[in-house]
């Protein structure tokens, strides 16, 4: 976890509802501390470049109800993540580096921009993929491609993994990374 706050629960829940396998992950523990981050990180692969996806869906959360895909982790307080939030309709690229946590502004934007406005729906699956070579960073929702950004700060190869945020209650499924 990144920042303060109730400790994550991660557990296997059913979803009917759920695109494959009625199982999924789910981030149930609901600490509203606005800046808890909870994180479900893959210790068993380190992407440089590659792609990062997963299918989730929103369930509550009245501080926030967010979820993200991590990539190039490299511990709790430093990573790239991209996340779309329910509450805010938008999907919005972030450097967490020492712990602060910093929006990245899409290409083409004024370098305050703070992601792109875009619906988000409660109680509905979506899937959040990344596609990231080098330095360039392209976020997808739904198979459309939403923006793309660019920025240095990690390098180096790093886990993959989940993120949600406060008291976010999000289901997670199809999880899924390519390495290129």
């Amino acid at each position: 976890m990144t920042h303060a706050g109730g400790a994550p629960k991660w557990e296997v829940v059913r979803d009917e509802t759920a695109p494959h396998p009625s199982l999924v992950l789910a981030q149930t523990s609901r600490d509203a501390t606005a800046g808890r981050f909870p994180l479900a990180i893959w210790d068993r692969a380190a992407l440089r470049n590659g792609e990062v996806s997963v299918s989730f869906k929103p369930v509550d959360g009245s501080v926030d109800r967010a979820a993200g895909v991590v990539w190039r982790y490299q511990d709790p307080n430093n990573y790239y993540i991209a996340r779309a939030n329910a509450l805010e309709n938008n999907v919005v690229l972030y450097r967490v580096q020492a712990g602060t946590r910093s929006s990245i502004a899409p290409k083409g934007l004024p370098s305050r921009s703070y992601g792109v406005k875009h619906e988000v729906p409660s109680a509905r699956w979506g899937t959040l993929r990344v596609v990231f070579k080098d330095s360039l960073f392209t976020v997808f929702l739904n198979g459309e491609r939403l923006f793309e950004t660019e920025d240095e700060t990690f390098k180096e190869a790093g886990k993959v993994g989940l993120w949600t945020k406060a008291d976010s209650l999000t289901y997670f499924a199809d999880f899924t990374f390519l390495k290129q």
